[in-house]
């Protein structure tokens, strides 16, 4: 039975957890993340759950066990921020070749030193080549719905891979919203009991993560990349299935908003995207044709889907939460390789750097930009928006 709840984000994404029945859920706590951990505990102190709770030495450990629980051949999770994620990088390679469909929930927070506890997404973006896929979340529904289609996407057996989703620190994570959250019975329904690819078995000895060589290391790689690019068909199945059984979809890889006659573009992800619909409806209502693409998943690239929703675009622009230091944002880079001999202009656009406020000003600040490109104006390839002091 269906119910409404109030609900933060990481209280969102430990319902949708909750509901997928995992029966192993190794972790390490790091702000913001930890309340999820901590929901997850006490579903299971209190009956509601039926999982192994391991609290685990450090982030490189939590992943370490969930690597091994997965190739016994049960559903898994954990999750992670910013320093854990970069502490679990070195096992973050294992379970894409082990085809181990582990979920991981990212709680995007700011890095390195001189970092803060606020979101941006230098943490996730440099693990988008790691063989995880990788999705963006806008808000509380979102999030409990992605668990769910995280662990059907990722058991598919057209895709068996891992799955990052990630969500905003604070501005989702800690933010009560309205929810609705499935019933058991619909879930069950939707998302059927994990049938793993391989599984260690003492009845019938196997061999895993072997030492590759030369001879075989280039095919092994080309066979990932097979399967990630494989993962799109599942992913927009899976959606519009999400769809028919709950009554809400996402688009798929991407989703688009008022771009049937849209002149000019932004391209957002996360939380972002919610402030960005309010500044396009703004300048709709003052006779601007703009239009709004989010991105949904870094991994898979949707490159087919946005050469399409970008076709007869006289300007584009990309939000970047996160810099590379190679003069632009990743996903600028991504979107401009994507693009590539499309001719439509693309421009940069950075903000809301260490969890600094994005408000409809600043995204009106982007959309000006972009109707002075479209006119032939001379513009920035890359603007860093709301700087303090003069730059």
């Amino acid at each position: 039975m269906r119910a409404v709840r109030a609900l933060t984000g990481n209280a969102a994404a430990a319902y949708g957890v909750k509901l997928c029945r995992p029966e192993v859920i190794p972790n390490y706590p790091i702000t913001p993340q930890t309340i999820i951990i901590e929901q997850l505990a006490d579903f299971i102190n209190d009956g509601e759950l039926d999982a192994d709770f391991i609290p685990a030495d450090s982030e490189h450990s939590a992943m370490s066990i969930a690597i091994g629980a997965a190739a016994t051949g049960v559903r898994t999770f954990t999750a992670t921020a910013s320093h854990g994620l970069a502490l679990m990088h070195e096992m973050l390679y294992a379970p894409p070749q082990l085809r181990l469909p582990i979920l991981l929930v990212d709680v995007n927070r700011s890095l390195g030193a001189g970092s803060g506890i606020w979101v941006e997404y230098n943490d996730s973006m440099p693990e988008r080549d790691s063989g995880w896929m990788q999705a963006y979340a806008e808000d509380a529904q979102e999030v409990l719905d992605m668990v769910i289609q995280a662990y059907r996407i990722a058991e598919d057996p057209r895709v068996v891979l891992p799955f990052m989703l990630c969500l905003d620190g604070f501005i989702l994570s800690h933010t009560v919203e309205r929810v609705e959250v499935p019933g058991q019975e619909e879930v069950d329904a939707f998302l059927p009991r994990f049938s793993p690819l391989n599984r260690l078995d003492p009845e019938a000895p196997m061999c895993m993560n072997m030492a590759v060589s030369p001879t075989h290391a280039m095919e092994m790689r080309y066979q990932l990349d097979r399967q990630m690019e494989g993962a799109r068909q599942v992913i927009a199945e899976v959606d519009e299935a999400f769809g028919k059984a709950f009554g809400r979809s996402y688009g798929g890889l991407l989703d688009t908003y008022l771009m049937e006659d849209a002149e000019i573009a932004l391209i957002t992800l996360g939380t972002a995207t919610s402030t960005a619909r309010v500044a396009v409806d703004e300048l709709r209502a003052e006779g601007r044709k703009v239009g709004l693409i989010k991105l949904r998943f870094m991994r898979p690239f949707p490159h087919e889907e946005l050469r399409e929703a970008v076709k007869g675009l006289r300007a584009l622009g990309v939000f970047d939460r996160s810099v590379s230091f190679n003069r632009f944002g990743p996903v600028f880079t991504e979107v401009r390789s994507s693009l590539y001999g499309s001719g439509v202009p693309i421009t940069d656009h950075i903000a809301g750097i260490g969890g600094r406020d994005l408000k409809v000003s600043t995204f009106r600040d982007m959309f000006a930009l972009l109707e002075r490109s479209a006119s032939g104006g001379r513009v920035r390839e890359c603007t860093w928006h709301g700087l303090r002091g003069e730059m």
